[in-house]
């Protein structure tokens, strides 16, 4: 019969890793990743307005670059939403407040649908996406949405 014998001598520890301030919560690492990102997707807080934005994002919804839209409300400086009329007109409010971004924000819980925006930047047409947005927590509190997008 084999005889095994085990001893442990020190134990390893990794160091821990130090994060930027803007990286120490949940939501500040989900900032620099979708800045980072090749997606078509876009960050909010909960006051909705936007944190981050992928340039592909930026450019499937005809935003112009990230930096403009950087800290402004989502929907009342970032986008105008269409409805899917022939008309295409603007939203009301009692329809924004259940776009994806924002009911994902409020509700807690995931949330998908269609959006027609209205192009802003020059040579763009009205973009219609498929939005699927989850919240994001930080200390188990919703502090804003992530949505990711694509084009339909």
């Amino acid at each position: 019969m084999a005889h095994v014998e085990l001893s442990l001598s020190e134990v390893f520890v990794p160091a821990a890793r130090t994060l930027p301030e803007q990286e120490s919560d949940n939501f500040g690492q989900w900032s620099v990743t979708v800045s980072r990102a090749t997606e078509p997707c876009l960050l909010i807080d909960a006051d909705t307005r936007v944190v981050a934005v992928s340039t592909s994002g930026c450019e499937l919804l005809c935003l112009g670059c990230p930096e403009d839209v950087i800290g402004l409300p989502l929907l009342d400086g970032c986008l105008r939403l269409l409805d899917f009329t022939a008309h295409r007109g603007e939203l009301t409010e009692q329809e924004t407040d259940k776009i994806p971004p924002l009911l994902a924000l409020h509700s807690g819980r995931l949330a998908r649908g269609l959006l027609r925006v209205q192009a802003t930047a020059a040579g763009c047409s009205d973009p219609t996406v498929d939005a699927i947005s989850t919240p994001v927590l930080t200390g188990g509190q919703v502090a804003g949405s992530l949505t990711f997008f694509a084009e339909v």
